[in-house]
């Protein structure tokens, strides 16, 4: 007889998980309203196409997350308004981001989304909400390798200084 086998739904989450889930939220609420900004505030076709792409991911981890919360008898943490779609040129040029710093924010929302998903993963005790931040962490994986492809293509990556003098081995 194992410990908290059989049908993972009806075992209860423990107080870490509960955190979790519930801090997960509120930072995918957040994440999905500043997508939504980065989207208003991008010139570069590539990259909002690319910022249009991960929203729906968002928003289906919202949905999921609060299902969770909600069939666990968790109350929901606040979720801020969507953000009004803007025309680029109605925002100043100085309240406005640039198309390199909204893709280096996008790409370090995935990577923070990443350590929150393999945290996540490894405290559970319930495989159903690891499988599922197992879902996310891939989901995220697939979205930073595109985000790194975008980086390069439009030379907004700013690499480390490179070793390229090895010392010899005389």
């Amino acid at each position: 007889m194992g410990i908290l086998s059989g049908n993972q739904k009806k075992q209860p989450l423990h107080y870490g998980e509960v955190y979790h889930l519930f801090s997960y939220l509120v930072a995918a609420n957040g994440s999905h309203t500043m997508l939504q900004t980065y989207g208003n505030h991008t010139g570069d076709r590539d990259l909002k196409k690319f910022i249009d792409e991960l929203i729906p991911g968002v928003k289906a981890e919202i949905t999921e997350v609060e299902e969770v919360l909600k069939e666990n008898g968790i109350g929901l943490p606040p979720a801020p308004p969507d953000k009004p779609l803007a025309s680029l040129e109605e925002i100043p040029p100085g309240a406005k981001f640039a198309d390199p710093e909204i893709s280096a924010g996008v790409s370090k929302g995935l990577a923070e989304g990443l350590v929150g998903c393999s945290t996540i993963i490894t405290q559970c005790t319930r495989e159903d909400i690891a499988m599922l931040f197992g879902q996310y962490h891939m989901n995220k994986a697939q979205a930073a390798a595109k985000a790194l492809k975008l980086n390069k293509e439009k030379g907004w990556l700013i690499p480390p200084p490179l070793h390229t003098k090895v010392p010899s081995e005389d």
